[in-house]
């Protein structure tokens, strides 16, 4: 029997289009903005590395926030993260970006307007027939308004894919402050400005990507309902069809 989702999470048009063109190279993800004449184009997909899953638990959130890392300095409860309702079988999954390029001049420089499009994880190798909105563990389906698309937030624009079950320790050193300031950290430098944290002892990850001011999770579902494809648009701007 084909899977069938909750029409009030299904992507709509604008969303799906989306979705399945930015991970498109070569596609136009619409145009420059104010720029009609200029396109935005899907110039790669770049794998920016592997990560670990072994509780099939998966937080998709920013890895901090400056009330946080002061509670957490202080020994004091922080906001539990945003865990996906949805859970993956344990493994080791592709993360990958999806990046774009719409030159344009501002007062009188030009920029090559290079963004990140979309950051994916790669669950399965299943095609995707549809597109959903990943609720949180503590979200409740009932009470999402018409149009609302439940999503994280992120000051600092970080946003991650973390093994929720190692949480605590993949976090911690996003959330070192001495007398509110933060101090540097000790985490992986990887492409893009991309961090990985490694916990051996659960042998989980944490990676972390751009995310503007936060953004949407989408489950990408085979016909069988599987999740294919974990998909993060941080409101999908700078780009018209």
């Amino acid at each position: 029997m084909a899977w069938v989702g909750d029409a009030r999470l299904a992507a709509g048009p604008e969303a799906t289009w989306y979705l399945e063109t930015a991970f498109t190279p070569g596609a136009h993800l619409g145009t420059v903005y104010d720029d009609p004449t200029t396109p935005v184009v899907v110039t790669g997909v770049e794998e920016v590395t592997s990560m670990r899953v072994p509780s099939g638990r998966l937080v998709v959130d920013a890895p901090w926030d400056d009330d946080d890392a002061w509670r957490y300095e202080r020994g004091l409860l922080t906001r539990p993260p945003r865990e996906l309702a949805v859970c993956i079988p344990p493994g080791v999954y592709r993360v990958e970006i999806a990046w774009t390029a719409g030159p344009y001049e501002f007062f009188g420089e030009r920029f090559d307007g290079v963004e990140c499009a979309a950051t994916r994880l790669c669950i399965g190798d299943g095609p995707v027939v549809g597109w959903e909105m990943g609720l949180g563990v503590d979200e409740d389906i009932d009470r999402l308004q018409p149009g609302e698309e439940p999503r994280f937030g992120a000051d600092a624009n970080v946003g991650c894919f973390a093994d929720a079950g190692a949480w605590t320790t993949l976090s911690a050193p996003f959330r070192t402050y001495v007398d509110g300031s933060p101090v540097p950290r000790d985490t992986e430098q990887l492409p893009d400005g991309c961090e990985r944290v490694r916990d051996e002892s659960q042998r989980a990850d944490l990676v972390t990507f751009t995310a503007e001011s936060g953004g949407v999770v989408w489950l990408g579902r085979t016909k069988t309902g599987d999740v294919a494809a974990i998909v993060v648009t941080s409101g999908m701007a700078g780009a018209k069809a």
